[in-house]
């Protein structure tokens, strides 16, 4: 409602500029028509009216960038770049009475406020550094300067490892630095998930606001709500990524899919699966191991068996052992982007061969 208005305000404006320009076109020579001052009137209104539209989407677009960048953006910068403001802007008020005497257009000395302004915030936010340094005190010869990589580093949980709930268990063992973010909208869509009328979403919906709660209450880790949102993002994945972007973090995740997103655009991810990976135990080819085969494999006469952490083991022959315990021998080990699979064969038939 409040848009409609100024827009039919300004368009008036517009008309009214407009009529009074018609009065102008004489003077200086002009083409005169038969009702002129009508025609630039409503000429004028239009443009307004139609030009208001235009400066108000492009206004919207640019406030959601600044608040998103005031928003990533550390404390320190921000408050450097205030303080070198407010001087620039103090030295113009110094010299607005002189530049107003000395010129009687207003124009000089109002540009002269805005150049000031602009290279006070350049001056205080390229000088930070050393600004903290003397606010605080704390700089000595000899001491290292921070570099401007070290304010913390954003972490950004998807709604997918927050679910898996590993991620409390990695954060309580302090591997994770920085600052946790959760977006808004990935708490919504968690929240539509324990709200589904499926049990299974349901219960895996519940776990992850289960998992946001640990988190937030029992480890020793900073957490952000981030409640910045983008509209014309229809996607999760896709804000995931522009969230990252404008805060400069990474995402957490353990989507395949998001992983190769993040990757192809350029944002550092973090798979919790590829973790899982790497700390397996190494087994190597050659290795003997006691396994328990529980079921079928997939190619006939193979049997399967599972590792603590969970890694499969293929059992060449196995199949007849199901139930049983023996010791294998590993043939060759397969890594994939799913996990490490192991085959082998029973040490058995190895020595019967």
């Amino acid at each position: 409602m409040l848009k409609k208005w100024m827009q039919w305000i300004v368009a008036a404006l517009g008309g009214y500029t407009a009529y009074s320009l018609s009065a102008l076109l004489p003077l200086y020579g002009g083409p005169q028509w038969p009702g002129q001052e009508y025609l630039l009137l409503a000429a004028g209104a239009a443009v307004a009216y139609v030009g208001f539209n235009a400066a108000w989407k492009l206004g919207l677009r640019a406030a959601k960038r600044s608040e998103t960048s005031i928003a990533s953006m550390p404390a320190k910068d921000l408050f450097s770049g205030l303080f070198g403001l407010v001087i620039g802007l103090l030295i113009a008020v110094l010299l607005f009475p002189v530049l107003s005497k000395a010129n009687d257009n207003a124009v000089l000395p109002l540009l002269l406020t805005a150049l000031l302004g602009f290279a006070g915030w350049q001056v205080g936010y390229g000088k930070r550094d050393d600004l903290a340094e003397l606010l605080t005190g704390k700089a000595k010869r000899g001491e290292v300067n921070e570099g401007p990589g070290s304010y913390e580093e954003h972490k950004i949980l998807d709604t997918s490892v927050i679910i898996d709930g590993r991620i409390a268990d990695i954060c309580k063992t302090g591997f994770i630095e920085g600052t946790l973010v959760i977006p808004e909208f990935v708490l919504e869509e968690l929240q539509h998930i324990a709200d589904s009328s499926d049990l299974l979403k349901r219960n895996r919906g519940r776990r992850g606001l289960d998992i946001l709660n640990k988190i937030q209450k029992e480890l020793d880790v900073k957490v952000l709500i981030y409640e910045g949102d983008f509209e014309e993002i229809s996607e999760v994945d896709s804000k995931l990524v522009r969230l990252a972007k404008a805060l400069r973090g990474k995402v957490i995740t353990n989507d395949f899919n998001l992983n190769k997103v993040c990757e192809l655009q350029g944002v550092s991810v973090l798979n919790i699966n590829d973790l899982a990976n790497a700390v397996k135990p190494v087994v190597l080819p050659g290795e003997e191991i006691f396994v328990q085969v529980i079921k079928d494999g997939k190619e006939h006469g193979q049997g399967v068996a599972y590792l603590d952490d969970g890694t499969m083991i293929v059992v060449e022959s196995g199949r007849e052992f199901i139930g049983t315990t023996l010791e294998v021998m590993v043939t060759s080990v397969l890594q994939t982007s799913a996990g490490r699979m192991i085959f082998a064969k029973p040490k058995l038939l190895e020595k019967a061969q």
